[in-house]
């Protein structure tokens, strides 16, 4: 093979390679901003199943008060009640009372409906604080992975674009410049292997003079149909290498 097309080849696969670790490592960041965005939503989830929490909380407390205000509210009306002079005044302070009482009862029915709804209110923000807890570290092992994982890609990438340069220098000009256009042109995939005939990327079959000349291997061609590069490797043939017994002594 020409050592123009062996260097296009493992120039075009240095920067396959080049190519994945570059893709890798921008996709990277979009990963985790993906883990980090589920992980805001749900910390904002039991930030709101807290801020419940608390409502429900502090409306208990502000009736449990209430409560105790109705009470001394009823034990005053009894202490008024007995001094009555009067069937009215009596049948006042009893109705008071009554409507009292009966505002206490609104306020304890009101405070069992907010203990049940408590319950479960407790229990879920228990459950979200330790899978958050959890959470939390597993994002942080997700980012400190991909840290790491972009400090290797990017090292390999200098590594490669070093062994890119070098190739290149031992290039000739054309076939560089007509690699870097292929490359740009076809997706990356500049040069193409030509099997039984055909070029191996477009599937066309050459012509016959063309192919014979390919194999003959004295200078850089082209697929006529595509316009890649082509190259072909022939056949290996097994010999039989094994020792040849030699003659029998005398």
């Amino acid at each position: 093979m020409l050592p123009d097309l062996e260097i296009t080849l493992r120039l075009q696969s240095l920067d396959l390679r080049i190519g994945e670790l570059e893709k890798e490592v921008a996709s990277l960041p979009k990963h985790i901003a993906a883990i980090e965005k589920t992980l805001d939503s749900h910390v904002r989830r039991l930030e709101a199943d807290q801020a419940a929490l608390a409502a429900n909380q502090k409306e208990r407390k502000k009736l449990d008060g209430d409560i105790q205000v109705l009470q001394q509210k009823i034990s005053k009306f009894r202490d008024q009640m007995m001094g009555a002079k009067t069937n009215e005044q009596y049948r006042a302070f009893q109705h008071e009372i009554d409507f009292v009482e009966k505002e206490i009862r609104k306020a304890e029915d009101r405070i069992l409906e907010l203990m049940t709804q408590s319950e479960p209110l407790e229990t879920a923000v228990k459950k979200a604080e330790a899978d958050l807890k959890v959470e939390k570290a597993q994002v942080e092992a997700e980012k400190a992975k991909a840290r790491e994982r972009t400090e290797i890609d990017q090292a390999e990438v200098k590594k490669l674009r070093e062994e890119r340069g070098e190739a290149v220098a031992r290039m000739a000009k054309q076939v560089h410049t007509l690699y870097e256009r292929l490359r740009v042109k076809k997706g990356g995939v500049a040069i193409a292997e030509v099997t039984e005939g055909r070029c191996s990327a477009c599937q066309m079959a050459l012509r016959p003079q063309y192919f014979q000349e390919l194999r003959r291997s004295e200078r850089v061609m082209t697929c006529e149909s595509c316009g890649r590069i082509i190259f072909y490797n022939p056949p290996v043939s097994f010999v039989d290498m094994s020792p040849v017994q030699g003659s029998a002594k005398g």
